[in-house]
């Protein structure tokens, strides 16, 4: 699953998350999903690491519960 970090940083960006994930190559849809919990993202998963490329996280920083 994403991690608080990643959560707090789409929701603290200067642009809107549905921009942000424009810029991923993914849909607003995918990523409001991976922020909500309905989609559980499992470590190494490409969108949520491209998302977090963009905001400046390391791919280790986007996500918690790696211990799965």
């Amino acid at each position: 699953m994403v991690s608080m970090k990643f959560k707090i940083a789409v929701k603290l960006a200067e642009r809107p998350a549905w921009k942000i994930a424009q810029e991923a190559g993914i849909s607003a849809t995918d990523l409001y999903k991976f922020m909500s919990g309905a989609t559980i993202a499992r470590p190494g998963n490409a969108k949520v690491v491209e998302v977090g490329r963009i905001l400046g996280l390391n791919p280790e920083e986007c996500f918690e519960g790696q211990e799965d």
